[in-house]
């Protein structure tokens, strides 16, 4: 009876195993027709990968993968190459967008990332050291972690995976099971094992749609450099504000809205619209491109006094 228990499980261990590759397979092929290799024009020595999200040829990738390039050259599964003009780079989430001069046979599809549970199967499709089209799976390890971004801004809903990646995969897609995009390969641990990162479909969608729309990201813009400070306890109860640190003003830009709003150097700022700030990183989450126009009441203290100022946000200047 034991030997019969013994063959049952393993029977069973087999069929499970047989519905893993399944799945696996049948996501890859789905989307790893999307998949391209993304390289600069000229410079065969930096590479990444990207994935098709429209039959004519709008390539999802990483920012860091094309950089300051204006084009870059766009190698597909079947070998044709193309060359590709970026449409926008957003350096803040690490997200690009390439028009491909051609057409896809098959695109990928962003899936929503809200949905996503740890433990479910992840699957990395790239060009890890020049090995293309290479396919690693593994699972979700962890939701919601936050990853500085290479402008110091805070990227926020990253998945965690344990899906092997290397360099070359950055820009190529991690796939779900259902062969929906969860999230853009983008970082790994140099030294670690079995820890990556990737930024959320959710968040490659709004960036997407932005460059669609206007050719970059638009964000909420004050005209302030701050840091993080301690907030007295006197001074959060003063305030009705429940947080042990706050924001301190260190340079208010001439005639930005801050300064027009009567802003200065060494304000703290306790809340906006009552929504506590414990540090710069909050500051920057609330001044999205909704924030634009929008009449924005911060509580501050000047001098251990609390007050309120409306500042208006205007659209954050383009780098030039």
């Amino acid at each position: 009876m034991g030997e019969a228990a013994h063959d049952l499980y393993g029977d069973n261990d087999a069929l499970l195993l047989d519905a893993y590759s399944q799945s696996v397979s049948d996501a890859v092929d789905l989307v790893g027709p999307a998949v391209a290799r993304i390289e600069h024009v000229g410079n065969k020595a930096g590479h990444g990968s990207g994935f098709a999200i429209s039959p004519d040829g709008l390539v999802v990738t990483n920012s860091h993968v094309v950089g300051t390039a204006r084009t870059v050259r766009v190698t597909m599964p079947d070998g044709g190459s193309t060359e590709g003009r970026v449409l926008g780079s957003d350096p803040d989430t690490d997200i690009a967008l390439v028009r491909a001069d051609g057409r896809f046979a098959s695109v990928a599809r962003l899936g929503d990332s809200k949905k996503l549970r740890r433990g479910q199967i992840a699957i990395a499709i790239g060009n890890p050291l020049g090995f293309e089209w290479t396919v690693t799976a593994g699972v979700v390890s962890a939701l919601g972690r936050s990853m500085r971004s290479a402008t110091g801004r805070l990227i926020d809903d990253v998945v965690q995976t344990d899906a092997a990646l290397n360099p070359g995969n950055s820009g190529g897609p991690l796939v779900a099971s259902s062969g929906e995009v969860i999230g853009i390969n983008t970082a790994i641990i140099l030294g670690a094992q079995g820890i990556a990162f990737a930024v959320a479909s959710n968040t490659a969608s709004h960036v997407v749609s932005e460059i669609i729309r206007h050719g970059r990201v638009r964000r909420a813009f004050i005209g302030i450099s701050a840091d993080t400070v301690a907030l007295p306890r006197r001074v959060a109860l003063a305030t009705q504000i429940i947080s042990d640190t706050a924001v301190r003003i260190r340079k208010v830009e001439p005639d930005g809205p801050a300064d027009r709003a009567g802003l200065r150097d060494g304000d703290v700022i306790a809340a906006i619209d009552g929504r506590a700030l414990t540090g710069v990183d909050d500051l920057l989450r609330l001044l999205t491109g909704d924030r634009i126009g929008q009449a924005l009441v911060f509580t501050i203290i000047r001098r251990s006094v609390a007050d309120k100022v409306t500042v208006t946000a205007q659209p954050r200047p383009e780098m030039t």
